[in-house]
């Protein structure tokens, strides 16, 4: 789902010619989808007393709910980079910066319960992710058109994802429920794109674009996203994180390939060193994870 989300986002922003604007209407459309659903569900509301409480009693810092900024600065780069390097490099490169970011979150202690410490399997880990995003690109790095600061971009998106989850984690401990904890993510990231793309264009460097007629789905951004909460929230309880976790990033690589092969967007085009790349990032990712998952048997 997450690849095809940066498909979608991808075609609007190409379209559009105007990644801000493309970001904002798919982080909006999902906020409009969000309120939707809380307005039917008890329990939504529940969680967003629940979390108003625990702000007001002090237990909660009041810029740890500015979690949603980090989401939004994430679509913004997405719709920006995708239609230059296509959705799979662009998932090779988050995935490497979400992994290296994780290692320090967790010793930070941003995630709650005190700082943790680093194992050298997940360093190693880290390091086999951000190898992976050297070779997708080793055939590309002579050619005077590669946009390499777009795969850089692509490296501070995951991160920002990584520190975007870690607070989120605290505050779905407060709210109980993850779409609380996700309207509030919408409620910011959407103002922050507001903001964003506001002063870009009272400085002059956008405008406004009309939006285009078609096709549909690049207008399907946030719904995705929407999807994906809640197919999160549905199956980790089964699952549990880590295998969940697993079987997301692989589905994800698996998917952005395909994407790139099939429905490509202009001048992207895959090769074996990005296929490469793929394999090696799920490598490194199930190497992240396998001491944990020993640990959960016993």
């Amino acid at each position: 789902m997450i690849a095809l989300q940066a498909r979608a986002n991808g075609e609007l922003s190409h379209r559009l010619d105007n990644p801000p604007q493309a970001a904002l209407i798919s982080f909006s459309s999902g906020l409009l989808f969000v309120i939707a659903y809380a307005l039917l569900s008890n329990s939504v509301r529940e969680g967003l007393r629940r979390l108003r409480a625990a702000v007001s009693r002090g237990d909660i810092p009041k810029w740890r709910l500015l979690a949603g900024a980090l989401g939004g600065s994430f679509v913004a780069i997405q719709t920006s980079v995708v239609p230059l390097i296509g959705v799979a490099l662009y998932s090779v490169a988050s995935i490497a910066g979400q992994t290296a970011t994780s290692l320090i979150v967790d010793r930070i202690g941003l995630t709650g319960g005190g700082p943790k410490p680093i194992s050298l399997r997940r360093v190693a880990a880290a390091l086999i992710t951000v190898f992976a995003v050297i070779i997708s690109v080793w055939d590309k790095l002579e050619a005077a058109n590669f946009a390499f600061f777009s795969v850089l971009l692509g490296i501070f998106a995951g991160a920002f994802v990584g520190v975007q989850r870690a607070l989120n984690g605290q505050i779905n401990e407060f709210s109980g429920q993850s779409y609380a904890t996700s309207l509030l993510n919408f409620i910011t990231g959407t103002t922050f794109l507001i903001i964003f793309l506001g002063l870009l264009i009272l400085t002059g460097h956008e405008t406004l674009s009309p939006l285009p007629s078609g096709p549909w789905w690049i207008y399907t951004g946030g719904l995705i996203g929407v999807i994906y909460i809640a197919f999160t929230a549905l199956i980790v309880q089964h699952l549990g994180v880590l295998t969940f976790t697993l079987f997301s990033v692989g589905g994800q690589l698996l998917g952005s390939l395909l994407i790139d092969l099939y429905a490509p967007s202009a001048g992207v085009s895959v090769s074996w060193y990005l296929v490469s790349g793929i394999a090696m990032t799920y490598i490194g990712v199930v190497v992240g994870g396998v001491r944990k998952s020993r640990r959960v048997r016993m």
